[in-house]
């Protein structure tokens, strides 16, 4: 029990973007996406009633939006986490996880301060890439030695990153391909 507990008591191994949790956030970042692409496209149109609001009510809907996504994933992991905690007798929250918790907090934090500033000095061609870029960053740090195939996700992430640097419009496209690779990620590694 006590190398099973060595095992099982770390935040890669309990809060893992394996199976039904990989899938779920997948459908998330294609709702997320989907509702940007409508918000976006409704804005532009004057006889649509997104079409009337201000472009400050706009920025809000957008950050509840990022924040309704972030909410949904943690409860995703959470939710998995608990389960798989619970199948080994083990405690969810202990020092390393609280630890590692607050870290992935602090980042998120971080995340959107950057996204916020981004947005309000003008610069909203660059949220996507930035977005993608630091997400593809955070997979990278949370990389179990025992699933590499992480690393796929993460480099796709980063490689988005690049495409919609280069292309701001692609931001849509490079959404939907994440969360479809999050999707299959979640089918392939159960």
């Amino acid at each position: 029990m006590a190398n099973n507990k060595h095992l099982h008591d770390n935040f890669e191994v309990n809060f893992s973007l394996k199976g039904i949790t990989s899938i779920l956030i997948g459908v998330y970042f294609f709702l997320l996406s989907y509702a940007y692409n409508y918000v976006l496209t409704n804005f532009l149109v004057d006889d649509h009633t997104l079409g009337m609001l201000s472009p400050q009510i706009i920025e809000i809907i957008f950050i509840s939006l990022a924040g309704v996504f972030i909410f949904f994933s943690f409860f995703a992991l959470f939710f998995s986490g608990k389960r798989i905690s619970k199948s080994f007798h083990l405690l969810l929250w202990n020092g390393t996880t609280k630890a590692s918790f607050l870290k992935y907090l602090i980042g998120i934090a971080l995340l959107f301060i950057l996204l916020i500033t981004l947005m309000k000095l003008g610069m909203v061609n660059l949220i996507a890439p930035s977005f993608l870029f630091i997400y593809g960053i955070f997979l990278l740090l949370i990389k179990n030695k025992a699933r590499k195939n992480i690393l796929i996700l993460s480099a796709l992430s980063l490689l988005l990153s690049i495409y919609c640097f280069v292309i701001p419009s692609y931001w849509y496209s490079s959404f939907t391909i994440l969360a479809i690779a999050h999707a299959a990620y979640g089918v392939v590694e159960r």
